[in-house]
């Protein structure tokens, strides 16, 4: 009788052959075996398992996987703000393309895209772990085509009524949603310890696109026929196809990112949320009003200058802004933030002088002075956000629910902030409709930066404040 050959036993103390898993057609196992928890990769590229807390897996892959997904995420951001800011750029060139405009109609083109924007970052948020950050990166990035391919019909069309061109100005404000989708993406990548600095760097990185759309705009537009303002548009469409392509083939969806709408209706009842909101009205509002604004007032007010420096502005005000995270986490957010509206106060201060006098070099300088300042303070308010809500908390369920308070006030504080960015052109168009200039405007500013230096020492800064001696 034949007998049926056996496999051996292992020697005693021999460990046991791993479990082997059917993950289904397609699934990828990315961590190392033994690396706990383990990280799969699912059809259509998400990811199950994911816990960037577990330093394990956090080693052997988990890094590798964020920075791939943040350097991505920084890119697609990073044409959403050039898009948002499009029309910053490109109103002050619309008189050569043939369009006749008053100035309050200038201003409304410029403040009318940050409106927009600042009223979609709410659902790009919830749009994230509802449709994971890869598709949605996919998908925000291809909308980038409807303002950009409006902008190129409309520019071509003087005879455009100003309301249709407003409306085609309005479009650009889906750029301004892409930070919102982009922050929250990146901030399920990160641990804890190494979140604020990714974040840092990919708010900074988004906030260069402004600078680099009103450094290259009016280089493109420059054709053999004059000003050719479709160029503007038409040079975002490879751009916005690549990002879109990048993202499907590179980016990664988390199973179990979930952003819970009752965050925001929790953050909504703190009083803390309005406040800082309003604080950062001053600061991210004014960096992304001023830097909309800016190519406008350096055309009517310095008619003879190019251009083609306004991008430093806004170039000084995103570089300034990890700088300002940085110094909030050794002397404390509401500290660098006082100093911070402090400087911009003596910047614009110092602009109304060089008006006065019509000085270009003072105008510009102060300027550039009010954007490091605005940079800086972005910076140190987002800092400001955890800290206060993680003041006074008691066990680890406290904690954690005191942490999710302060996601949604970021997300909160966001949009309201971003509102600046219509607020300070709006002010200029009734200063120079009823004083013939923006003298009265910054004025206002000055007198409301002072308003919010000092809510922000009174709250956060006074030792004899709610907070005691804590650093906030």
């Amino acid at each position: 009788m034949t007998q049926t050959p056996t496999t051996p036993a292992p020697p005693a103390g021999t460990p046991a052959p791993p479990a082997t898993t059917d993950h289904g057609p397609g699934a990828v196992v990315l961590s190392a075996p033994g690396v706990a928890p383990e990280l799969v990769r699912h059809r259509g590229r998400w990811l199950h398992g994911w816990n960037p807390e577990a330093s394990d897996q956090w080693q052997d892959v988990g890094r590798t996987v964020a920075r791939r997904n943040l350097g991505l995420s920084v890119f697609a951001e990073f044409l959403g703000f050039a898009v948002w800011a499009l029309w910053s750029i490109v109103v002050p060139q619309l008189p050569a393309a043939g369009f006749a405009l008053t100035a309050d109609q200038m201003f409304w083109l410029i403040a009318v895209p940050s409106l927009v924007g600042a009223a979609l970052r709410i659902p790009y948020t919830f749009a994230v772990p509802l449709f994971g950050g890869r598709n949605w990166t996919v998908v925000s990035a291809l909308l980038l085509l409807l303002p950009t391919g409006a902008l190129v019909w409309a520019v071509q069309r003087p005879d455009l009524s100003f309301g249709v061109l407003l409306l085609v100005a309005a479009l650009a404000g889906v750029g301004g949603g892409n930070f919102a989708s982009s922050m929250a993406n990146i901030s399920f990548f990160y641990p804890e310890r190494e979140k604020g600095r990714a974040l840092g760097l990919n708010a900074a990185g988004g906030n260069l696109g402004t600078a680099a759309v009103q450094f290259a705009v009016p280089i493109v537009i420059v054709g053999a026929a004059g000003v050719q303002l479709e160029r503007a548009g038409l040079m975002f469409v490879p751009l916005a196809i690549l990002a879109a392509l990048l993202a499907w083939r590179f980016m990664d969806n988390v199973k179990d990112a979930a952003t819970d709408p009752r965050t925001y209706g929790s953050a909504a009842r703190q009083r803390h949320t309005w406040i800082i909101s309003f604080i950062y009205i001053g600061t991210f509002g004014s960096f992304i009003g001023f830097s909309g604004a800016f190519p406008t007032l350096l055309r009517n007010e310095f008619p003879d200058m190019t251009l083609s420096i306004a991008f430093l502005g806004a170039l000084v005000g995103s570089v300034a802004r990890p700088a300002g995270g940085s110094l909030a986490d050794r002397l404390g957010g509401a500290r660098v933030t006082v100093a911070a509206f402090a400087v911009m106060a003596a910047g614009t201060v110092s602009a109304i002088l060089a008006l006065r006098s019509g000085s270009f070099g003072l105008f510009f300088g102060s300027f550039l002075v009010l954007f490091l300042a605005t940079g800086a303070g972005n910076g140190s308010v987002y800092r400001m956000i955890p800290a206060v809500f993680r003041h006074g908390a008691g066990d680890e369920a406290d904690r954690a629910r005191r942490a999710k308070v302060a996601a949604g006030c970021i997300g909160i504080a966001g949009a309201v902030g971003a509102v600046g960015g219509f607020l300070i052109p709006r002010g200029f168009a009734i200063s120079t409709t009823q004083t013939g200039g923006i003298e009265a405007a910054l004025w206002v500013i000055v007198g409301m930066y002072g308003v919010m230096a000092v809510t922000t020492w009174v709250v956060y800064g006074r030792r004899g404040a709610a907070f005691g001696d804590a650093v906030i």
